[in-house]
């Protein structure tokens, strides 16, 4: 649908339409007549050749009656050879017309010419195998069809002596069988040609007539409308001005616009709204006025205090985890003591379990605080032994879980990342994948190579549905609440794994999910 942005293109879409209007309306009448010239054309032919076989079938017969008549009424007393020549004396002396194009030919079955008045150099001659330019074999389909009942009509083309060309003909044959005559007489249809091209006349005229008629309606129909846009325009043009003059002035006084300035009854009531309007404006824009400057205290101080709130947080947890450190590192020495002592126990499990818990969670805060002041250099790192240690060290969890691992690690894998950010993503993975798993199931892990350039490390388990795949990597989400963590875990994956170009998919169905990381072996990027 056509959107006017100005008067100018209103008047511009009207003229259009109007001009592909009246195209519609011409292409229909044009093509009515068109129509209407076919069907005369039509019925013109054929009321022509109806009327033109009815005539030469009509003398034909007459021919045929006469021969009847003259052979029954002298046979007693002549021969039938005499009877024969009388006859064909008769017809040619009966032969009132001049006309070279219009004459009766008679034939014996066997083909041999009797009577043709035009062609009577051929009397004599057999003419069954003469064809014509279109190789029909003329003679003998007029032989054939007039030994029928009522005869019959072939159309062919033929030589017509006086424009010395061919034409199309149709000739209508029918027999005396006593004699074995063929008797046929037939018609050139070039003269229907001449009808068609005076129709054809007619109809040009009658369509220059349209286009005349249809031509000046389109003229004065857009000098109409340019007529009414030049004047229209003007009278709005002035409202519409003084409308905006109104609001120019309304922002130095309080007066109300002056309608009888206005012309059109329609922008008077515009201009009600508009003095409503910015009457309106003026006293909201006072009420907000004061409002933001209360708003703009009040912020300033929620600010304030947001802001000791944020660096008192940031400060408890640097605090805290560097308060961690030293309890879990003794917590873990004792463990590895006592299970010198006491090896195969499962409350040791148990506690060694909670303690690695604690080292990883206490690794990703760690990273959470130093990744914006910290640099993390790149390196050239054996995955295959980062893997397994990790799988190593998170056994115990999986074991205390009633999970196990099914590694498929490939060695000496080497790419260049850093080890803390590349410990990050297979942690958070792997803590996920032992949280989220069913009991007594096996949680694969696998890493390889992909071709020359890429790594590709995966971990699969058995586990729920993952719902909401686009928001697993969000800040603080958690698919299932009841299975504890802070929910930050995926994203500090998700940011280590997007400024390192690396390539995450997540498959996840009612059977399994399957996290997988494809790394660029050399990858450039500086982190």
């Amino acid at each position: 649908m056509f959107k006017a942005k100005s008067l100018y293109h209103l008047i511009l879409y009207s003229i259009l339409f109007i001009i592909i209007l009246i195209s519609f309306f011409t292409f229909i009448i044009i093509n009515n007549a068109h129509e209407e010239l076919q069907e005369k054309i039509l019925t013109l032919k054929t009321d022509y050749s109806t009327n033109q076989q009815a005539l030469i079938k009509n003398d034909v017969n007459s021919v045929i009656n006469f021969i009847d008549y003259y052979h029954t009424k002298h046979k007693k007393n002549k021969s039938t050879k005499q009877i024969q020549k009388e006859v064909l004396e008769a017809l040619t002396k009966l032969r009132v017309s001049d006309n070279i194009n219009d004459y009766l030919f008679i034939y014996e079955f066997d083909g041999t010419s009797l009577y043709h008045p035009i062609e009577n150099t051929k009397i004599g001659e057999n003419l069954i195998k003469l064809t014509d330019v279109n190789g029909k074999k003329v003679i003998e389909e007029l032989i054939n069809i007039s030994k029928k009942n009522e005869g019959g009509y072939i159309d062919y083309v033929w030589y017509k002596p006086d424009i010395e060309d061919n034409a199309k003909k149709i000739s209508y044959a029918n027999s005396y069988k006593e004699w074995n005559w063929t008797i046929g007489k037939g018609v050139y249809l070039d003269k229907i040609n001449k009808l068609v091209l005076a129709k054809n006349y007619e109809y040009n005229q009658k369509i220059s007539d349209y286009t005349l008629q249809i031509t000046s309606l389109t003229i004065m129909l857009v000098l109409y409308s340019i007529f009414i846009y030049k004047n229209a325009t003007i009278l709005i043009l002035n409202d519409v001005k003084e409308i905006g003059k109104y609001f120019k002035e309304s922002q130095k006084n309080d007066e109300p616009i002056n309608q009888n300035r206005i012309i059109f009854g329609e922008f008077k009531v515009i201009a009600n709204y508009a003095t409503d309007a910015m009457n309106n404006i003026k006293l909201k824009t006072h009420m907000l006025e004061d409002l933001n400057k209360n708003l703009e205290y009040k912020v300033d101080e929620k600010t304030k205090e947001l802001t000791k709130l944020i660096e008192s947080q940031k400060t408890f947890i640097k605090n805290s985890v560097h308060e961690i450190n030293t309890p879990l590192s003794i917590i873990q020495t004792n463990i590895d003591l006592l299970k010198m002592k006491v090896p195969e126990n499962k409350y040791i499990t148990h506690i060694e379990s909670g303690a690695k818990i604690i080292q990883y969670i206490y690794d990703d805060l760690s990273y959470l605080i130093k990744k914006d002041r910290v640099i993390y250099e790149k390196e050239y790192l054996n995955l295959s032994n980062i893997v397994m240690h990790r799988l190593d060290f998170f056994g115990e969890i999986a074991k205390s879980n009633s999970l196990y691992f099914v590694s498929n690690i490939q060695e000496d894998i080497y790419i260049k990342f850093n080890i803390t950010e590349f410990q990050r993503v297979i942690d958070n993975n792997i803590s996920n994948a032992i949280k989220y798993s069913y009991a007594k199931s096996p949680i694969f892990v696998r890493l390889d190579y992909i071709n020359d350039n890429e790594v590709e490390f995966s971990i699969t388990t058995h586990s729920k549905k993952i719902e909401y795949q686009n928001k697993i990597f969000d800040d603080f989400y958690r698919e299932n609440s009841a299975r504890g963590g802070f929910g930050l875990g995926l994203k500090i994956v998700k940011e280590i794994c997007d400024k390192n170009l690396v390539i995450i998919r997540l498959d996840s169905n009612d059977k399994e999910t399957k996290f997988t990381y494809r790394f660029k072996i050399n990858e450039n990027t500086i982190t």
